[in-house]
């Protein structure tokens, strides 16, 4: 929830305090404007950053931070798409399996 024209020092200064970054990527398609990901060097300085930033107000907007964590990330994508090969497999050899309620 940034705001589109922040600028790369004012992220520094705003995600900095919290520790050492390594790398901060702002969104920059019409899809992502508005987000970034921010990488610091310690796992400890992003959980605080995180505790700290989220609900922080810059230029009127409050920030949402999420603690990035791939594995639960890709979890749901990959239980859709599980879910969509058994169905399609139930499809091509023409099973059914009773509706739980």
């Amino acid at each position: 929830n940034l705001p589109y024209k922040i600028t790369a020092e004012e992220m520094y200064d705003i995600f900095g305090k919290y520790g050492a970054i390594r790398q901060i990527r702002v969104g920059n398609t019409t899809e992502t404007k508005g987000t970034a990901f921010v990488v610091y060097e310690d796992i400890f300085d992003a959980k605080n950053a995180c505790d700290h930033l989220s609900g922080f107000n810059v230029c009127n907007r409050y920030l949402v931070v999420l603690y990035f964590q791939p594995n639960k990330a890709f979890k749901k994508t990959d239980d859709n798409k599980k879910k969509e090969d058994i169905d399609k497999m139930k499809q091509k050899y023409g099973l059914s399996t009773p509706e739980k309620k």
